[in-house]
């Protein structure tokens, strides 16, 4: 497989999207770049989708899986099983991850391709989202610099990564793929390329679209699903941080080198209002 012109798995996860389904898949099939195959996963959808992915099915770039398996009807879990499976059923060096209500810009593999070409030492990329409110687009900025508190990372439609890194980040550890029930897979492969191998790296081109919908809204800013998953994603990074030297190596240098106090107090204030919430909210 020539290089310079690597096949890139697009891997999208769908469960109940029939209002956008069509719209992301096409998204993909329109893109300047060529080499590229589509792995689709629904996960028991109970709307339409099924009935929309027939009319896909003849498209040689298209392969559609159905889950014949037990749902843990845990939504982050889900959907992280759900691109672990399209993952085992892809073929490509290069690979970008889509939720089946988001969509791509036209040129997003292309510049993915590039990016990967220009940054050998990267293994993992996120692109910056544009959110849709009511209509009108939003567009998220990069605050990853010197002065940054945490970490900004995108989520799963913004990212992409060498075939190697998903072998890495599955063999790793239990803990990155199988706990924390609010803590969802971008989060953690983003955790494990910036932590873990300090391989992260982004691009500050707006290539992913999103509407602001569904379990996105369930996380609105401050309210209890907020920050039960903040305090869920506290609890991922100490763990994976003691699990392992060489990446507590990793997280210890960044908390004391960008304000280990204030990350102290955040830790100690999100732990003791998502003790709060959770016993007046009950």
């Amino acid at each position: 497989m020539s290089t310079k012109n690597p096949l890139v798995s697009i891997l999208i996860a769908n469960y109940n999207n029939e209002k956008f389904l069509s719209r992301s898949i096409n998204s993909c099939l329109n893109q300047s770049y060529a080499n590229f195959e589509i792995i689709i996963f629904d996960d028991k959808s109970t709307d339409n989708s099924k009935s929309i992915l027939q009319n896909y099915e003849k498209n040689d770039k298209i392969k559609i899986f159905f889950n014949d398996q037990e749902k843990k009807n845990v939504p982050a879990l889900d959907a992280a099983n759900s691109y672990f499976n399209a993952f085992k059923s892809s073929n490509g060096s290069i690979i970008s991850l889509l939720d089946s209500d988001d969509y791509f810009d036209n040129n997003k593999i292309l510049k993915i391709v590039e990016f990967f070409e220009r940054r050998r030492s990267k293994d993992l990329v996120q692109n910056l989202p544009a959110i849709s409110y009511s209509g009108k687009f939003k567009k998220k900025l990069n605050r990853n610099n010197f002065l940054s508190f945490m970490p900004y990372f995108a989520p799963e439609s913004c990212i992409s990564f060498r075939r190697k890194f998903m072998s890495d980040f599955l063999a790793s550890n239990d803990i990155f793929n199988s706990k924390y029930n609010d803590v969802w897979l971008g989060f953690r492969l983003e955790i494990f390329a910036y932590y873990c191998l300090r391989k992260f790296g982004s691009l500050n081109n707006h290539l992913t679209f999103y509407e602001s919908l569904g379990e996105s809204k369930k996380y609105s800013f401050f309210k209890k699903n907020w920050m039960n998953r903040r305090m869920n994603s506290f609890e991922f990074l100490l763990e994976i941080s003691s699990k392992n030297a060489n990446y507590r190596s990793n997280f210890e240098y960044y908390r004391s080198k960008h304000f280990g106090l204030f990350y102290k107090l955040d830790y100690t204030f999100t732990k003791l209002l998502t003790k709060i919430y959770n016993l007046i909210l009950k």
